[in-house]
């Protein structure tokens, strides 16, 4: 795909979505990390069930480790792998509170040194919380980046690589819930929606749908 195209692509997803953020609910980093953490193999919308009961009772390092394993299990049992993600959550809520003076770090090394936190949640919290250009590959970016011709690679990370040098720099910092959102509401695995995508006259998928 040439620069052309995907300048385009991105100022008609500006133009439809001017401000795009993440659908977890959040009000500060702290509460992004976990929810994050906790998204793993989950939907947002069943992690924001979780949170939504979670947060106003504990929504700082110190009241979440209070809650301990199993007072924590209690809030996210609904969703997937809990109880390894509670264990996960207390850690790292301690490490947060000894190593970090309970503030979530806004760098790569720290943010990955925290237990139940890949180079995907990471690059989450730093874009969506600080304001960095980074990109969090999940399936639907590995699919729409793939499937439009915007940055193709056999694995997430060429993928990621390839988004970062190639999205023009005034979107970079969007790029990430833009595509999100177009591959969970529109470039959809199964059903890919072609025929009201915006984008569907630059998209190079060779098998687009009526």
């Amino acid at each position: 795909m040439n620069k052309q195209k995907r300048l385009e692509i991105f100022q008609r997803l500006r133009e439809d979505n001017p401000t795009p953020t993440t659908e977890l609910n959040y009000s500060n980093p702290f509460e992004l990390l976990i929810a994050v953490i906790l998204s793993a193999q989950a939907t947002d919308v069943g992690v924001n069930k979780a949170t939504d009961k979670l947060f106003p009772v504990a929504n700082t390092p110190e009241a979440i480790y209070n809650l301990g394993v199993e007072g924590l299990s209690e809030y996210i049992k609904t969703i997937g792998l809990f109880n390894s993600k509670a264990r996960n959550v207390i850690e790292t809520c301690r490490l947060l509170i000894e190593q970090h003076g309970s503030v979530v770090p806004d760098n790569r090394e720290a943010l990955e040194a925290l237990p139940g936190v890949g180079r995907k949640t990471a690059n989450v919290v730093l874009n969506t919380a600080f304001g960095h250009a980074a990109m969090a590959v999940d399936t639907h970016i590995f699919r729409v980046s793939n499937r439009t011709g915007i940055a193709r690679g056999k694995n997430v990370r060429e993928v990621e690589d390839r988004l970062m040098k190639h999205v023009p720099k005034e979107f970079l910092v969007d790029a990430h819930h833009w595509l999100i959102l177009h591959g969970r509401y529109v470039c959809k695995a199964r059903s890919p929606q072609c025929g009201s995508c915006r984008i569907e006259d630059l998209c190079e998928y060779p098998l687009k749908t009526s």
